[in-house]
C-alpha cells in the first residue's frame, strides 16, 4: 500500500513517500480501514521531530484523525462489518496507545485499527469533515464545555485562534454564546476569523494583545471588594512570552484555560496576578468518547461546520505538514490517501 512513512526523527526531509509499504495485518478484535481522510495536526510535527520521554517505535506512519470505512473484521468483532463508515478514536487512556504515534495512522491508504477505537459514522457526515474532529474539536471541547464551563456572554480571549484547536474554540464558544476575542498574526486571517464568528479580532504582530485587550476592556481592579474590568476567560495553549500577559487581562475570579504549550512549557511567572485576581488556571488534556460523540452530533445537526483550510492528496501531506509548522494555515488540512 501507499503510505506516507517515517523513518527516523528529522526535518520535513524525514518524511517519505512509500508505495509499497506492506500492508497491516489484523487480529481478533481489530478491523481494517481503507482510509478515506486523514488530518493533520501540530502532534504529527512532534512526533516527526521526536518527543523527549517518549519513544515512537519506527519505521511510523503518522495521522492521528481517521474516518474511512471498514474492509476486513477480526474474528472476535462484534457489531461492526464490512463497509460500515466509521470515525477513528485515536487515544486509548486504558493503555496508552496513540494511533498514529505507537501505531500506525491514518496517512496510507489502509489502517488497522482495535474495533473498541471505532465511532459509528452516518452518511450525512463526510468522510472529509468528520475526520477534522477528533484531535483538534475533541480538544477543544473538553477545554471550552467540561473544564473551561464557558457561559453565554461571557468575554472568552483566544490565543492562537488559527490553528486548529484555535478555530475549533472559536466555534465552540461561540455556540455558547460568548463574546470571542480571537488573536490573529495577520489580516487576512483576522478577516477570516471575523468571518467564523469571532467578534473581536486582535492581530498580535501589530499590537501586543495584553495592551489592546486592556484598552479595549478595561484593566482589572479591585478596591473594596468591588471588581471592574478584564475578560472572564482566557484560551492559551501557547505558553511561553504569552502566559504573564494571560494573567494580566482576566479579571477577578478569571479563567485560564490550557491544554498545551506550543511556545514554551516553562515560562516566566508572576504569581501575584494568581491570588491578588483570585484567578483559576485549569488544565485540559486531550478528550474523552463522548466529546467526539457531541461532536457528531453538532455537525449532524448544522450547528457546526468544521473549518478545513484545504484537502490534498497523500503526495502533498508533507508539504502541508510543512505550511502548518510556519503557521501558514486557517483550519484543518484534510489529507486523502
Amino acid at each position: 500500500m501507499k503510505a506516507l512513512v517515517l523513518r527516523q526523527h528529522g526535518g520535513p526531509e524525514a518524511l517519505g513517500i512509500e508505495p509499497e509499504f506492506p500492508e497491516p495485518s489484523i487480529g481478533n478484535e481489530d478491523v481494517l480501514i481503507r482510509v478515506r481522510a486523514s488530518a493533520l495536526n501540530y502532534h504529527d510535527i512532534f512526533t516527526r521531530r521526536g518527543m523527549p520521554g517518549i519513544k515512537i517505535p519506527l519505521p511510523a506512519i503518522i495521522g492521528l484523525d481517521i474516518a474511512g470505512e471498514i474492509i476486513a473484521v477480526g474474528d472476535d468483532v462484534r457489531n461492526w462489518s464490512v463497509g460500515d463508515r466509521v470515525l477513528v478514536d485515536p487515544a486509548n487512556m486504558d493503555n496508552g496507545d496513540l494511533i498514529g504515534e505507537n501505531l500506525h495512522g491514518g496517512m496510507a491508504e489502509l489502517c488497522r485499527v482495535p474495533s473498541h477505537h471505532l465511532l459509528r459514522l452516518n452518511d450525512s457526515i463526510s468522510f472529509e469533515k468528520a475526520s477534522a474532529l477528533p484531535v483538534a474539536y475533541g480538544t477543544a471541547h473538553r477545554m471550552v464545555n467540561t473544564i473551561g464551563q464557558i457561559r453565554a456572554g461571557e468575554k472568552v480571549l483566544i490565543l492562537g485562534a488559527s490553528g486548529g484547536v484555535g478555530v475549533a474554540c472559536v466555534q465552540l464558544a461561540k455556540l455558547l454564546g460568548a463574546h470571542v476575542i480571537a488573536c490573529a498574526g495577520t489580516a487576512e486571517k483576522a478577516k477570516m476569523l471575523k468571518a467564523l464568528g469571532a467578534d473581536d479580532v486582535i492581530e498580535y504582530r501589530e499590537v501586543d494583545f495584553a495592551d489592546a485587550v486592556i484598552k479595549r476592556y478595561g484593566k482589572a481592579t479591585r478596591n473594596r471588594g468591588t471588581s471592574t474590568g478584564g475578560v472572564d476567560v482566557v484560551i492559551n495553549f501557547t505558553g511561553g512570552e504569552t502566559w504573564v500577559k494571560s494573567l494580566r487581562t482576566l479579571r477577578l475570579g478569571g479563567r485560564l484555560l490550557t491544554c498545551g504549550a506550543t511556545a514554551g512549557f516553562a515560562p516566566p511567572e508572576d504569581i501575584r496576578y494568581i491570588w491578588t485576581f483570585e484567578l483559576q488556571i485549569r488544565g485540559s488534556n486531550s478528550w474523552d468518547r463522548h466529546d467526539l460523540t457531541s461532536l457528531l452530533v453538532l455537525v449532524e445537526r448544522g450547528e457546526l461546520n468544521p473549518l478545513i483550510d484545504h484537502i490534498a492528496g497523500l503526495e502533498d501531506a508533507r508539504d502541508a505538514l510543512e505550511r502548518m509548522e510556519a503557521r501558514a494555515l486557517l483550519g484543518k488540512v484534510i489529507i486523502t490517501p
